[in-house]
């Protein structure tokens, strides 16, 4: 065939990295092995009846047709609604653009922001979309690591060493996938305070924002912070939404106004039924309590279950789907540890390095299983733990 452009051979680079241990405990699974599968952030329990209702009234209805580019008024509404609610600030439908997922308002923050060649800074460990989505839009990266000694938290002056003359954005991403830190105030106002100085868009993914209980911070909300923000949001993890693909994007509202010609030549717009099921969960908070409820108390389970295990150390992990497990203590790599893990006792678990050098040395769980599973799991890691110290002396 004829070569493809140089921009999508680029996305993402070539060489292993640790989503080959979920691929290969998915795998297994599908074979029929008994694993218990913590390595991968999708609900077990479907989206909420309601929503699912909504959706098939609209479908009967008739709504099967081409909709407004940023997003039918209605759904634009409810977003800028949730998003006053989610940062602080209040927020009219013309700052908002509804987009296919979080991953896509992601995707639109990055290219309405960066011209080939500009540099942006990415504050790790990050999601695993972050750097390809750079490279799509032919930017520089630097990757800015948050030490897990500081709880995952981020340094403003770690992120001013890395400026350059050409930086014009930086991507955060509070309560934080992989580590379930949730930014404070304090680091928040130092990130702030740099890009107000140095003229920088900050890009803030707040998908996980319900799932911070009252600790979830906007940097959107900060004094001189509303314009030059843009906030990623998605129905995925706060309405039980994920395969729905529902996101949005808050910012400016020029801003906005442009990135609408970016929906004319790649999503043409939003689903029609979809987006009305969406509304409903929206206007209606479907289904949020209860997962912010579940995931909160999932998360205490698990960690009451491992407390007092020695030599894993819990880092981060105040919010969010995900218990970030410090495994440095019992074995340094830990790729090597969660293979080992899976061999002996059937759990498959993320390397922290698959999300950025900061969060290597440690394991991500996903609390995406329910109470007795996350139980076992923390059983067989007691085991496992102990049965590897004994190998190692």
């Amino acid at each position: 065939m004829p070569k493809p452009s140089s921009r999508m051979s680029g996305i993402l680079p070539s060489g292993k990295d640790g989503w080959e241990v979920h691929f290969a405990a998915m795998t297994r699974k599908q074979a029929g092995e008994p694993i218990i599968m913590l390595s991968v952030g999708d609900h077990d329990f479907d989206t909420p009846t309601e929503t699912i209702e909504a959706c098939v009234k609209a479908v009967r209805s008739g709504y099967h047709h081409y909709t407004q580019l940023p997003g039918i008024p209605r759904l634009r509404a409810a977003m800028a609604a949730i998003s006053t609610r989610c940062t602080g600030v209040e927020t009219n439908a013309n700052q908002v653009i509804a987009t296919p997922g979080g991953q896509l308002a992601l995707y639109a923050a990055v290219q309405g922001t960066l011209d080939k060649g500009d540099h942006a800074i990415v504050v790790a460990p990050y999601y695993a979309t972050y750097p390809g989505t750079f490279r799509a839009a032919e930017a520089d990266f630097t990757v800015v690591e948050a030490s897990a000694d500081d709880g995952f938290q981020p340094r403003a002056e770690a992120i001013a060493a890395a400026l350059k003359p050409n930086t014009k954005a930086v991507l955060i991403n509070t309560p934080n996938n992989p580590t379930g830190a949730v930014y404070s105030r304090q680091s928040l106002e130092g990130i702030a305070d740099l890009c107000i100085r140095h003229d920088l868009w900050l890009l803030s993914d707040e998908v996980y924002w319900t799932l911070a209980g009252e600790h979830h911070v906007s940097p959107r909300a900060l004094p001189s912070m509303a314009e030059r923000t843009l906030v990623i949001n998605s129905m995925s993890k706060s309405h039980g939404m994920t395969g729905w693909r529902i996101g949005w994007l808050t910012g400016p509202e020029a801003m906005i106004g442009l990135l609408t010609s970016l929906n004319l030549v790649t999503t043409y717009g939003l689903t029609d039924f979809v987006s009305r099921a969406a509304v409903e969960a929206l206007e209606n908070d479907y289904g949020v309590s209860e997962i912010a409820d579940t995931y909160n108390g999932r998360r205490k389970v698990f960690l009451d279950a491992i407390h007092g295990l020695n030599d894993i150390t819990v880092r981060g992990s105040e919010g969010g789907m995900y218990v970030m497990l410090d495994v440095r203590a019992i074995e340094p790599d830990d790729e090597k540890f969660a293979w080992a893990l899976l061999d002996a006792e059937k759990i498959g678990v993320m390397p922290g390095s698959s999300f950025g050098d900061a969060a290597a040395g440690h394991i991500r769980i996903s609390l995406c299983q329910p109470d007795d599973v996350l139980l076992d799991a923390a059983n067989r890691l007691r085991r496992f733990a102990s049965s590897y110290r004994s190998k190692a002396a």
